[in-house]
């Protein structure tokens, strides 16, 4: 009865709450040890914590019981622009990416693409005022796309046969050629081992409070604000990219 009555209740129950529904004279806390005895060495323990007892599973086969899901969430407009630029202007700073986009550059929007594995650190400009940290596509972001070399994504035209730019395009709007060498640049310091996380600390002292976020606050949860679980970019299959139409079409690309 004392198994049923655990078992029925959904939570912890009391040695009173226990002893309400037996027969009278029952000895209930005999019975609790008794119990907890049987249970010691299965797969369920009768466990007591606060004066309750309730059935628990055995730490030792959490694993078995743990399920892994794969969520998918979609990259944030902002993360989209910010990819494309690198994709087309690499290597480059966050200076580099801001002056196309013509807002700050979010810590936010830099590490999910990190985080993902399509955007890496490609150095260091030697010729700029405090030598800032570069920024490239790897070889995962040739592999998610389906390209043989940054040198295949698609130009102006392609983007406009596939219907991912707007007719009636800004005067003077274009779409710099990609470098076919994946952002390896001469003026770039190749990080050693010791600097990623050197170039990451940059990267978050430099950006300042105040500015503007490249995201909405109030961003639908199934867009990228936390680190991704499995990120895919499913709006972006036609043309590779749909963030090269940027929120900010006065811009020069």
């Amino acid at each position: 009865m004392v198994e049923a009555i655990l078992f029925a209740s959904g939570e912890a129950l009391s040695l009173a709450d226990i002893a309400k529904r037996l027969p009278d004279g029952a000895d209930v806390k005999a019975l609790m040890e008794t119990l907890t005895a049987q249970y010691d060495n299965r797969g369920v323990h009768l466990s007591k914590a606060g004066g309750r007892y309730r059935f628990v599973t055995d730490p030792s086969v959490a694993h078995v019981l743990t399920e892994e899901r794969t969520q998918t969430r979609k990259l944030s407009r902002a993360a989209m622009e910010t990819l494309a630029i690198i994709a087309y202007h690499q290597p480059c700073t966050r200076a580099d990416i801001e002056d196309v986009r013509g807002v700050a550059v979010s810590k936010g929007s830099i590490d999910q693409l990190l985080e993902i594995g399509w955007v890496r650190l490609a150095g260091r400009r030697k010729d700029a005022p405090g030598r800032p940290v570069l920024y490239g596509t790897t070889r995962g972001f040739l592999e998610h796309f389906d390209l043989s070399g940054i040198g295949d994504l698609p130009g102006m035209a392609d983007l406009k046969a596939a219907g991912l730019l707007d007719a009636n395009l800004p005067p003077g709007f274009s779409i710099p050629t990609p470098r076919a060498n994946d952002g390896e640049e001469d003026h770039a310091d190749e990080p050693d081992d010791g600097d990623p996380k050197e170039f990451v600390q940059d990267f978050h002292e430099d950006m300042p409070d105040d500015a503007p976020s490249d995201a909405p606050s109030d961003a639908p949860n199934d867009e990228l604000g936390d680190p991704p679980s499995d990120v895919t970019d499913a709006d972006s299959a036609q043309g590779h990219i749909d963030g090269v139409g940027f929120e900010d079409d006065e811009q020069n690309v």
